[in-house]
Parts: C-alpha cells; structure tokens; sequence
C-alpha cells in the first residue's frame, strides 16, 4: 500500500484557489449574457398596420434569436423623424437604422431615383432581388453609398406594384390630367408628364387628406396594401394597370453601429433581413390577386394596352434623362434594358406579348 503525500493546509488553499480561477473562466459566458444588451432604434417608412408585414415579424424574430445579446426597437413611419429626414437621421445616429426605399428617404446618392418606383423597371416581385444579386445592382449600390460617410447600405429587396387608387374613376390616359396623388419623388415626376400632381404628406395625413378631397388617392401601392391600411375603405376604384411591377426598399444602418456588432450579430441581421424579404414575395403575390377577386370594396378599371404603351414607351425616354445624370446612372438604366430584353426574348412566363 503506498501512503499518500501529505498536503499542508497552504497547498490545499493554493490548488483550490487556481481550481476557483478555472471554473469562473469556464462560467464567463454566463457574465456576458448577463450584461446590458446592445440597443438599436430602427424607424421604417411604413405606417403601424402596413410594419404589421412588412418588417414587425422579421424583427421580433431576431429579438427572440440575439437571447438577450441585442434588441432592435422598431418604430413606424415618421415616428421619430420625418421620412424625409430617415437618411440623415440613420447618418448623425439620431436613428441606428432604417427600412425605406432610397428616393422618399432624400438619400444623396446618384442612384436613388432607382429606389422606389422607378417607372417600368420591373413587371414582377422577382425581377427586384434578380437585378440586384444576378444583373450587378448590389454592388453599384455598395459602391454609391461608400462614397457618403456615416451610413452602410445593408440589403435591398420587393415589395409591391404601384397602382393608381383613387375617388375618380381612370379608364383613359386623358383620366390622369389634374388628379391630385401621393405618391414618391421619382414616380411623381414622371407621371407629371401626364397631368398628374404629386402631393407628398405624412403617412399618418394621407387618410384624412383623401376624405376631405384634398388628394383624388394614391399612387402608392397596390392591392394588397390598399386593404390593409384602411384606404380600401375611403376610395371607390383601382386602377390595373401599373408603372411599376415592384417597390425596391432598403436597409441601411449607421456605419459605426454596425462595424461594432459583432459577426455573429451582423450574420443575425442579415438573416432577419431576407426573412421579410421573402415573406413579402408570398404575402404581396397572394394578396394582389386575393383582394383583386374578393376584396370587394373598388371597382377595378383598365386603360387599354394599346393607350398604355404610350406611357410605357415615355418611360423609356425617361430613363435616357436619367442616364444623362451620371456614368453610374448610365450604367443602372444599361443593366435594366438589358435585362428588360432578356426577359422579353426569354417570353412566358416571363414576358408576355
């Protein structure tokens, strides 16, 4: 039988205390989670019922997925700044960071007469992530936005077609003479060319503004969003035909915010981003034909496809004016006529006629 080696009192002290340094090291994950989690305030532009879809699920999705290490406070349409002030606010930190599109946020950068409606440049939900990762328009749009300091575009994606929602019926080109819309800055001067006021207003005004014949409706959306805001219920006739197949709507955040969160937040974000990207490729798809066919409240009014591509083949010499801004507008309207063609050669399903 061997004897064990004594140990004195002071060796045992020692041993316990190097055992105590080793458990505390291997407990220190538990120290982080316990501390304050990080904090952003993220404004987007659409109002509290339309957030509901279009950004609200994805949000609450990262909260529940950070465990505790971040939470992002999402505020509605003009909540805490103005929607044409959301760019700057996102710049000076005023805000963390935001969900619009570039032209209604006065973002200064060449392209974004891109964002939004940007006449024709789109017929489907689809086409706007296909320019984006497949025909070149991501990296433009990363390569504008490093030009302004202070503010890192994140991700572009779809939302709905711009149609014309209005008190007046419009069955003709002559209809749109003198109606009063709100509508975006880019979509609004084109449509300028045919008579058409642009009225911008507060999200929040728009309802009141229609019921007191202020504006004639809005060149804002499409079905979808017509019956989920409310406005299906202060207008009497939708319009089929639209100027735009897709909204392009980003996500920008403040530089420094974001270079401070750590990868696996960022890869966090990321994905809650393509989250409501693609929840609103399906929530927008069924509900266009959805409220189309059974919404029930406007009747649905078409100008014919021969009167409408005047308006098409206006579009396409607006985007020659356009180009003449700047080399990188050239290129954007290049890549959308290319992939214009593309569509059209490659035929149904997508192009038809």
């Amino acid at each position: 039988m061997t004897d064990h080696p004594k140990i004195n009192k002071r060796d045992f002290l020692k041993k316990a205390g190097v055992a105590a340094v080793g458990a505390g090291a291997l407990a220190a994950p538990n120290v982080v989670r316990a501390q304050a989690p990080i904090k952003w305030r993220l404004q987007t532009y659409a109002g509290a019922s339309l957030a509901e879809h279009v950004i609200k699920p994805s949000i609450d999705a990262f909260n529940n997925a950070a465990n505790g290490e971040m939470v992002i406070e999402l505020y509605t349409a003009d909540q805490l700044v103005p929607q044409g002030e959301l760019f700057r606010a996102v710049q000076n930190g005023t805000i963390d960071a935001a969900q619009s599109d570039d032209d209604s946020m006065a973002a200064p950068i060449d392209v974004s007469v891109f964002g939004a409606y940007f006449p024709f440049a789109s017929r489907y939900s689809l086409d706007v992530p296909v320019l984006w990762e497949w025909y070149g328009l991501r990296e433009i749009w990363e390569e504008a936005y490093a030009e302004v300091p202070g503010v890192t575009w994140l991700s572009t994606g779809s939302w709905d077609p711009c149609n014309f929602v209005t008190t007046k019926p419009i069955r003709s080109v002559a209809d749109l003479k003198g109606l009063r819309v709100f509508t975006f800055p880019t979509g609004g001067k084109f449509l300028e060319r045919f008579g058409v006021v642009p009225v911008t207003l507060p999200w929040e005004d728009i309802e009141v503004a229609i019921q007191t014949n202020e504006i004639d409706g809005v060149a804002w959306c499409g079905a979808t969003e017509t019956y989920t805001v409310g406005w299906a219920d202060i207008t009497k006739y939708y319009l089929t035909n639209n100027i735009s197949g897709a909204w392009a709507g980003s996500y920008i955040a403040n530089t420094q915010k974001w270079e401070a969160l750590p990868e696996h937040l960022k890869t966090l974000f990321k994905l809650s981003m393509d989250s409501s990207h693609y929840y609103r490729q399906h929530w927008y798809w069924w509900g266009e034909a959805h409220y189309r066919t059974t919404g029930g409240k406007l009747e649905l009014t078409t100008i014919p496809e021969a009167e409408w591509a005047t308006i098409e083949t206006e579009a396409l010499k607006f985007w020659d004016e356009v180009a003449q801004k700047s080399p990188r507008n050239a290129k954007v309207v290049e890549i959308l006529k290319k992939y214009a063609d593309t569509m059209k050669k490659a035929g149904a399903p997508y192009r038809y006629g």
